[in-house]
């Protein structure tokens, strides 16, 4: 296992947990990826979603879940890839989705480089699609929160909900996106010492809108290097929000475990 400061090897959650959220085709997990499925299990992560963020990672997805029953794909276009949402990638969206248990991930970012503009269009065109399958989004925000429940408010992507992912928001948005039907979920960036604002909302947040993530390989735990998060580092952040709320760690898994089988509409996760 990967080895940071402030990670402990071997750290066990009390599962079984899903992690909403990892980039298992990505490197360096995708050339590893046996070890680190092999080592998210033993600290007792059991199934892993694994959104697409460009157009490109589709196929590679399908294949991974094809080859890996714990893998279950979401696809969708990133909106720092915004721009190749055209009619044809569009279509191919479309008739990949009825392998997903998710679209995403899609969403706003104010510091990636595309135009806003182009942006909104991809994430709406993205939500009309979800609604249409009956699936759940995967929500990217990155200083865009306004905008982002606005859009979400206007298309009425509460009628298939699903999850902000990697929250950095306020207590007050994290319940306004709440109200849209959206569960909030929480990554390895909570172990970060300066993560006040975020612990803070990890106290508040209600149980049942509660999933967390780790977003491996590029949000990495406190004492580790950007691009060393690995998906056996759920445990840390499951540990990280039993301590803040003071929740047994057990109970607090189990809550997450079926926030994340009822928000996925899957009682098999």
């Amino acid at each position: 296992m990967q080895t940071c400061a402030g990670h402990i090897p071997g750290t066990v959650c009390a599962g079984p947990l899903i992690d909403s959220h990892c980039h298992l085709n990505y490197e360096p997990l995708y050339s590893s990826l046996e070890k680190q499925l092999a080592d998210a299990m033993t600290a007792g992560v059991q199934t892993f979603i694994v959104p697409a963020v460009h157009p490109n990672d589709w196929q590679q997805i399908i294949e991974l879940s094809r080859q890996y029953n714990c893998i279950k794909p979401a696809f969708g276009i990133h909106p720092m890839h915004a721009g190749l949402a055209d009619n044809e990638s569009l279509n191919c969206l479309t008739e990949v989705s009825d392998q997903a248990i998710a679209i995403g991930e899609i969403g706003l970012d104010a510091l990636c480089g595309t135009p806003l503009d182009t942006q909104e269009s991809t994430f709406r065109s993205q939500l009309r699609l979800a609604i249409d399958m009956h699936l759940p989004v995967l929500v990217h925000c990155r200083k865009a929160f306004e905008k982002t429940l606005r859009i979400l408010r206007e298309e009425q992507a509460g009628r298939t909900g699903g999850v902000m992912h990697a929250f950095s928001g306020s207590v007050e948005m994290a319940r306004e996106f709440i109200k849209q039907g959206f569960g909030i979920s929480i990554s390895t960036n909570i172990t970060w010492p300066d993560a006040h604002k975020l612990q803070m909302l990890a106290r508040l947040l209600p149980e049942e809108q509660i999933l967390i993530e780790t977003d491996a390989p590029f949000m990495a735990p406190r004492g580790c290097q950007k691009g060393e998060s690995r998906p056996a580092m759920l445990a840390d952040v499951l540990h990280m929000l039993a301590q803040l709320r003071s929740t047994p760690t057990e109970l607090l898994a189990a809550a997450i475990l079926e926030n994340s089988r009822r928000i996925f509409r899957h009682q098999d996760l």
